[in-house]
């Protein structure tokens, strides 16, 4: 997944300044918000919506609304979690929309994938929006409870809640499949 972005004519004059450190010229900083963090922000929104299409528009919408109303962020890491939020913010929206329960039948040309990752996936599927989200920041993107907390605005006991009740319902899933 690459996103192209017509980075040259944009009518702003700096997307993203680190305090205390150089300010890069907009096009060429969203240009690098984007090569750094798009596959970070791609898994989170896969594992939210479950669509490679949605993810990626949603990915592309944070990347649209960075450009539009960005703060100046303090370190990278700010601009990660700023993106990140941005982006399951958006993937909430998209969960909420109407036109999301229309369905289209799937083709069988898709690759299937491998028997012990495709039953793990479907698992994950099963699982509501939030906990697969807690589930994905924590095991795929390394976030500690706490981070995820602030990401998703959510306290800190709750995520520990959710991120044991989304096992305990992963668990079953799975078993009930073994059987």
């Amino acid at each position: 997944m690459k996103f192209y972005t017509p980075c040259n004519n944009l009518p702003f004059q700096s997307v993203y300044r680190v305090k205390g450190g150089t300010e890069m010229d907009g096009p060429n900083r969203l240009e690098e918000l984007v090569n750094t963090y798009e596959t970070t922000l791609y898994r989170a929104a896969l594992a939210i919506l479950g669509d490679a299409h949605e993810a990626e528009d949603a990915v592309q919408d944070a990347f649209l609304r960075c450009l539009e109303k960005a703060p100046d962020f303090e370190s990278p890491a700010h601009a990660r979690a700023w993106l990140l939020r941005v982006t399951v913010n958006g993937c909430k929206s998209r969960l909420r929309a109407p036109w999301r329960r229309r369905t289209a039948p799937l083709l069988d040309a898709y690759p299937a994938a491998a028997p012990e990752e495709g039953a793990l996936l479907e698992a994950m599927q099963a699982l509501p929006a939030r906990d697969r989200a807690v589930l994905h920041l924590y095991y795929y993107e390394g976030y500690q409870t706490a981070e995820i907390a602030a990401l998703t605005g959510l306290r800190e006991g709750s995520v520990r809640s959710r991120l044991t009740r989304a096992r305990t319902r992963l668990r079953q899933v799975l078993k009930g499949e073994d059987e």
